[in-house]
């Protein structure tokens, strides 16, 4: 595995929904690659911080801009 393929399965890796073989890969992978695995880390705490944000806790600002930089994340190269 490298590791463009890696940052493609973090979320479905902290998710548990890997199979068992990519799994494995993925492991492997994470223990022979330091930048990968402060990769992890980071999303882990992003997850961590965001997901401890509600709707209300924003202000319009915040929201606009969060919406503006996500609205076509899937469209860039």
């Amino acid at each position: 595995m490298d590791c463009d393929e890696f940052v493609e399965l973090v979320t479905a890796f902290l998710d548990d929904a890997l199979d068992e073989h990519t799994e494995r890969r993925f492991i492997a992978h994470l223990a022979e690659c330091d930048g990968c695995e402060i990769y992890l880390d980071q999303m882990r705490a992003t997850i961590s911080e965001v997901g401890s944000l509600h709707m209300v806790d924003l202000s319009d600002g915040a929201r606009s801009s969060l919406l503006a930089a996500f609205r076509d994340w899937n469209t860039r190269p």
